[in-house]
């Protein structure tokens, strides 16, 4: 694959070739990451209106060896919106590709462009009487194209899926301005390579995501939650096995949280209503959706107490104003823990049943490092654990940066013998193209260069992420 110095920049030589109605002077806020992390650069931003309108800019970049960084909602924390070195890209936004070009909902399917954001697909759907339920907590900024760029997860995995399994077919332009019309709405299509999951979760490195044909799903009757407090993660791995049982299919999200979360939440939020007075040290968040005839409270009362011992407390929302609440004191914590400042933040995945030998594991590990504070919480349902090292109380985030590396690597290294993933729903970005190439297959990788250098043999699609140029 060639290098990314091979590049040349998106100059005022190069700009003067594309139709200046397309084209807008770049912004700091298209150059930054929610994290302020890495500050990206470019000069102008594209903003196509059309599929037609994004492969000409594409065949325009290809022709002159220009890079491309696609832009979404800008809400990604790996990096993978922003391009911090080499030649000046041109940044391609999706923001005027919004429209909804069609909704079947006796199918179950809506056709929307990229440049969609989220919430405004889940109003769709809604308006068809139907569920998108992909769901996260940057949903109303948050736009198609990225998500799927990432194959984004949220909370409702555990019910539905990851954002590629919401997917039927994409519509998108290659390297070369050539367009990939895979907007079928069809369940079954085995005529070759399915070219939609390769592009799905590629980060924009492969192909411009332009529009995609999304599964609807009915909508339950009845929603309802409840906070149970639980021992430790074996119990909550229990109370999840017990409420399938029960309830199967109808457990839409499985939250764990650990104290230490309640704590920043607390400090940072205190306005915030919390259901317990004192917190306790391990909760989960139950999310059911129920069909006609079955009432969540209900539901949610007996499976506590068939429970016996796995729960030794619990709240039940009584109505849907409750139950916001749960998800929003859920909600609450990565911002909790963004205004204390993490030393390190991980998101990995893991077989559900090794959640408590890692976390053990783990925290002992660290201790040899140095003393910090540990907010461990995520979707239990779907293997997926947000593990955020912090300093300790009265310490500077900067005072313990220099332990970042040996903290980052520690963690890595025990999700990766634990057989788990270093990124679990965020994608690689730039920020984890050294620890793809640390713990990622040999094969895998080797494969990986193969499809870049086929469908992007100059390198102009987003340089510098998911692989080294």
């Amino acid at each position: 694959m060639p290098a990314m110095t091979t590049l040349n920049p998106a100059d005022d030589a190069f700009l003067a070739r594309l139709p200046a109605a397309l084209l807008r002077p770049a912004t700091p806020a298209d150059l930054e990451e929610p994290r302020g992390r890495w500050t990206g650069q470019g000069a102008a931003v594209a903003r196509p209106a059309s599929v037609d309108e994004v492969a000409l800019i594409l065949r325009a970049c290809a022709a002159a060896r220009v890079g491309v960084v696609p832009r979404a909602g800008g809400t990604g924390l790996v990096g993978g919106q922003v391009m911090p070195e080499g030649p000046a890209p041109l940044i391609l936004s999706l923001e005027r590709m919004t429209a909804l070009r069609g909704s079947w909902p006796d199918e179950g399917v809506i056709e929307v462009e990229a440049g969609m954001v989220l919430a405004d697909v889940q109003a769709a759907a809604e308006a068809a009487g139907r569920l998108f339920p992909l769901t996260l907590a940057s949903q109303g900024s948050a736009r198609i194209g990225g998500l799927l760029g990432t194959n984004a997860g949220g909370v409702n995995v555990l019910r539905y899926g990851n954002a590629r399994d919401l997917v039927l077919g994409v519509e998108a332009v290659l390297a070369d301005g050539s367009v990939l019309h895979g907007l079928k709405r069809l369940r079954k299509d085995n005529t070759g390579y399915d070219l939609r999951h390769l592009l799905i979760g590629s980060e924009g490195t492969l192909g411009v995501i332009t529009a995609a044909s999304l599964r609807l799903f009915p909508r339950p009757v009845a929603e309802g939650a409840a906070l149970f407090v639980v021992p430790g993660p074996e119990a909550a791995l229990r109370l999840l096995a017990l409420a399938e049982d029960r309830l199967p299919g109808m457990v839409s999200a499985f939250e764990l949280i650990h104290r230490q979360g309640l704590d920043f939440l607390r400090e940072t939020m205190p306005d915030l209503r919390q259901p317990f007075a004192a917190p306790p040290e391990w909760m989960v968040l139950v999310d059911l959706g129920l069909p006609a005839g079955l009432d969540p409270a209900e539901e949610l009362a007996t499976l506590y107490e068939a429970a016996g011992d796995l729960v030794t407390d619990g709240v039940i929302a009584q109505n849907g104003a409750q139950r916001a609440d749960f998800w929003a004191l859920r909600e609450s914590i990565p911002l909790a823990n963004r205004r204390i400042g993490a030393v390190s933040s991980q998101d990995v995945a893991l077989p559900p049943t090794l959640f408590p030998a890692f976390i053990a594991e783990a925290r002992a590990a660290l201790a040899e490092i140095g003393p910090f504070r540990v907010n461990c919480f995520g979707h239990l349902g779907d293997g997926n654990l947000h593990f955020n090292v912090f300093p300790l109380a009265g310490r500077r985030r900067e005072e313990d940066a220099p332990l970042a590396g040996a903290v980052k690597t520690c963690l890595h290294d025990i999700v990766h013998r634990l057989g788990g993933s270093i990124s679990a729903e965020h994608g690689i970005g730039r920020a984890k193209v050294g620890d793809l190439e640390r713990y990622g297959d040999p094969a895998k990788l080797a494969a990986m260069r193969a499809i870049k250098a086929a469908l992007d043999p100059m390198g102009i699609l987003n340089p510098g992420a998911v692989l080294r140029g």
